[in-house]
């Protein structure tokens, strides 16, 4: 199966995210060029990519980075996690929501505004949109130094990013905020797309799925092409995303003064469960699970906070934080 072009209105994606409309591929080529030749038409009339071709979906997330997010420059090696960027953008407004609620419903914009990215990747989709769309400053970690390398690239090929991203490597792998904030940083979010599998078996059992659905069969022992790539760190780790997240969890207790909002996405919803009970046992003074949906996939983020109501208006009233380190 095959995603529509323009035809109808994701109304499930957020009503600020500027892909509700869909892929207008006259413009996309018309800033890419190079991507003309793998747009046809589909079985419902639109025009669309191959949406298991992986240099298909590379091409279109650069166009849509170049074409709607003041981008000049964006690639990435191959095998490399290349997300869909409506799903990216939704996390990004639904954070700006966030912030809005203890802001007398107004979004905190410019580089005063600091976010911690876990798990930036090679692709720095978070810090792009968050930067084209409210101005805010990045701190992206990933415990992959090729991935570091490569988003360190990005940012200095772009004057949206020069400036308002800093890349940094996490040299110990089991660690989420140790060795990435530093003393008397204050950050407004932190957010993170953890790897939600458990093991490289049960992510490759997700890839011949999504090949299925999109009508490319491979063969159970054929290696799998990833239509949005992946290496490791992005894909699984032990215990799967719900122990990633109460990881986060409790490690975020060390750096409770030193961040506003903790957030993550949370893929499947059997992890709520294990999510709920750490959220109590850590004693977050207040928490959210925030719903979001991408086509027929729907997922969720959490989001948990050490300050109390009048604290975090405070807070955005002074959104460096020097108060509360």
């Amino acid at each position: 199966m095959q995603q529509q072009s323009n035809s109808v209105i994701k109304s499930h994606l957020h009503p600020r995210n500027k892909h509700r409309n869909g892929y207008h591929f006259a413009e996309l080529i018309q800033t890419l060029p190079e991507l003309s030749p793998l747009v046809k038409q589909n079985q419902y009339g639109n025009r669309s990519i191959d949406f298991a071709d992986p240099i298909a979906v590379k091409l279109l997330n650069k166009a849509l980075l170049l074409h709607y997010y003041q981008l000049s420059y964006w690639d990435i090696p191959n095998d490399y996690l290349c997300p869909p960027i409506p799903g990216r953008a939704d996390y990004i407004h639904y954070l700006a929501d966030l912030l809005a609620q203890d802001n007398q419903n107004q979004i905190p914009t410019g580089k005063q505004v600091k976010v911690l990215d876990i798990g930036v990747g090679a692709n720095v989709i978070y810090p792009i949109i968050g930067c084209a769309e409210y101005g805010w400053s990045f701190v992206g970690s990933d415990v992959n130094p090729k991935a570091i390398k490569v988003a360190r690239l990005i940012t200095q090929a772009n004057s949206l990013l020069k400036g308002s991203l800093q890349c940094r490597l996490q040299p110990a792998s089991s660690a989420i905020f140790r060795n990435i904030i530093k003393p008397r940083e204050f950050y407004l979010l932190t957010l993170c797309n953890p790897p939600f599998h458990a093991s490289a078996q049960e992510a490759l059992a997700s890839t011949h799925r999504k090949l299925k659905n999109l009508g490319k069969f491979n063969h159970p022992n054929q290696k799998a092409i990833l239509n949005f790539g992946g290496q490791q760190a992005e894909l699984w780790c032990q215990g799967g995303e719900s122990a990633f997240i109460s990881n986060m969890l409790t490690e975020s207790v060390t750096y409770k003064r030193q961040c506003l909002w903790f957030t993550s996405l949370v893929s499947k919803k059997e992890s709520l469960a294990v999510i709920k009970q750490q959220l109590k046992q850590i004693s977050a003074v207040e928490s959210s699970i925030i719903p979001m949906a991408q086509g027929q996939k729907k997922s969720r983020l959490v989001a948990w906070t050490f300050f109390k109501s009048d604290e975090r208006q405070h807070i955005c009233k002074d959104v460096s934080g020097e108060l509360y380190v």
